[in-house]
């Protein structure tokens, strides 16, 4: 697989492995988890985790400024390493939400996710420049050799990105089991059982008390039944609901730690591996005052453009990340109370993704291979304009099966017997197609998103260029919060099409500026 490819690809793919190890184990949970242990609406819990996704991205523009600034992008890199584990050892902690505390403890919380994120600004886009440095230090030894081998190398640096792309999804495959399986070992280590719906209905009633719905009420007390192990009758059920939330809530607290050993293992690889990482922008600096004031202006003219081609195929990808990123959104709480999720938790759904990545990528990669190999390439811009088109798929296909299945809005579903709910609720092959859909649509658009920007950012500026491609995306994650709303609302399948006709708008937008893109990146 790194035949060819430049020295150090491995590594920091394996680098950026375990971070990503450590933060899906969070991200897999958190929307849900913020509703668990704080009993926030869905729409609250939404919100606070767009902020957090945006803060990802945006923050990733300001670590890429200060690499670019400093010239220290290593340095940087394993700063950011150091900021996230911090984070995760103050969400590591665990510490019963009660009414009396929550004033302090839900602004710690998201004091920890704001350092996680500051943390993944630092390292994040600052990898991904040195990876795209190593590619631009691969081509410029081709070249010395002649075109043609600089041609095979130019088709590389696509191939180089869906690779250190595959690494990033082996931590997101393995990371959605880690806090499900904690949870459960926890709550059977107090005779308990899951169940997805009970931590809701515990907060109404420590909240309501009598004087929930007599619906909620009837739920409850089912559920409370159902997952009792210890035997005999609750006589209790402000202690009940205070103890499952308590258990429930400390068995994700405990996978945090996770996170913090992912955050170790990856700062110590870049450690042992640095000395063999390129520095960005170093070459392109020293060689500038070589330049004739003609060739200044044609090179400033040339930057102009792949600058408006960056922001062309930024303002795109905002809405794909609008759209791709509500799997751990309104997708999540789709799993949650729309399937059958009885025998898996639906974080673990949040798997389905990383796993088709790294099965599909080897597929994607051939396919491309041979149409470049047979001289019919399919560029960079073409790909992503296909990628939107793919997304949209995914959302014709729910909202067709939505409207089909009759499903109303969640609010309204959640009102339902529990009995009823049931006999409503889709089976998980639902979730496989839709997120296969979206793999092969991320497979066109992210790690090639990645390699675009590598290929049109001024050599100087690569931390910031690659910033600004995660900007886009904090731009998009900043819209996510209107999922939830709708997905509360209205009756679910219209949520669907909205997404669908967002996809549909992107794809012929990117189609129409096609040929100028492919003039910019030639």
């Amino acid at each position: 697989m790194f035949k060819n490819h430049p020295k150090g690809l491995l590594q920091a793919a394996l680098s950026n492995m375990g971070e990503r190890f450590g933060y899906y184990i969070m991200n897999a949970v958190l929307v849900l988890f913020l509703c668990s242990k704080f009993g926030l609406p869905d729409e609250t819990s939404g919100v606070i985790y767009s902020f957090f996704y945006a803060g990802i991205y945006i923050l990733s523009l300001v670590g890429g400024i200060i690499a670019d600034r400093t010239q220290n992008y290593k340095g940087t890199i394993m700063t950011g390493l150091i900021v996230m584990a911090t984070g995760y050892v103050v969400l590591a902690v665990p510490i019963l939400a009660t009414a009396d505390n929550q004033w302090w403890l839900l602004p710690l919380t998201c004091l920890a996710l704001f350092l996680i994120a500051f943390g993944n600004g630092l390292f994040k886009g600052n990898l991904q420049a040195i990876v795209g440095q190593m590619y631009d230090n691969h081509e410029a030894e081709a070249a010395k050799k002649g075109e043609e081998a600089l041609r095979i190398a130019k088709g590389q640096r696509d191939s180089g990105f869906q690779i250190f792309y595959v690494f990033i999804n082996i931590g997101g495959l393995i990371a959605p089991f880690v806090a499900p399986l904690l949870r459960k070992w926890w709550l059977g280590t107090n005779n308990l059982l899951y169940d997805a719906k009970l931590p809701s209905l515990c907060h109404e009633y420590l909240d309501k008390g009598a004087n929930m719905s007599a619906e909620s009420m009837s739920n409850l007390t089912e559920l409370v039944d159902k997952v009792n192990m210890s035997g005999g009758p609750v006589s209790d059920l402000s202690a009940f609901c205070t103890n499952y939330l308590d258990v429930f809530n400390t068995g994700i607290h405990y996978s945090f730690i996770a996170s913090v050993l992912a955050m170790l293992i990856s700062l110590a690889i870049f450690v042992a591996s640095k000395k063999i990482f390129p520095n960005p922008g170093k070459k392109e600096a020293a060689a500038v005052a070589d330049y004739t004031p003609e060739e200044r202006q044609t090179m400033a003219k040339e930057i102009k453009q792949r600058m408006f081609a960056l922001f062309a195929v930024l303002g795109i990808a905002v809405f794909f990340w609008l759209s791709f990123h509500q799997n751990g959104m309104s997708l999540s709480y789709f799993a949650r109370d729309f399937v059958v999720t009885d025998s898996i938790a639906p974080e673990i759904w949040q798997a389905v993704n990383p796993f088709f990545v790294i099965v599909l990528t080897p597929i994607i990669m051939w396919i491309f291979g041979s149409l470049t190999r047979a001289g019919r390439e399919i560029s960079t811009p073409r790909k992503i304009a296909y990628g939107m088109g793919i997304a949209g798929l995914a959302y014709l296909f729910l909202a067709i099966f939505s409207y089909a299945n009759g499903y109303p809005s969640a609010e309204e579903f959640k009102l339902l017997s529990a009995d009823t709910a049931a006999g409503m609720k889709a089976g998980p092959w639902v979730l496989i197609v839709i997120y296969f859909f979206l793999t092969v649509a991320e497979l066109f658009i992210s790690p090639l998103g990645l390699s675009f920007v590598s290929k049109v950012a001024p050599k100087s500026m690569q931390g910031l260029c690659q910033g600004l491609w995660l900007g886009a995306t904090a731009v998009g994650n900043l819209m996510l919060w209107v999922g939830p709303l709708m997905y509360n609302k209205w009756p679910i399948w219209q949520c669907w099409a909205v997404f669908l006709i967002v996809c549909l708008i992107s794809m012929g937008v990117m189609f129409g500026m096609v040929k100028w893109l492919e003039r910019v990146t030639k």
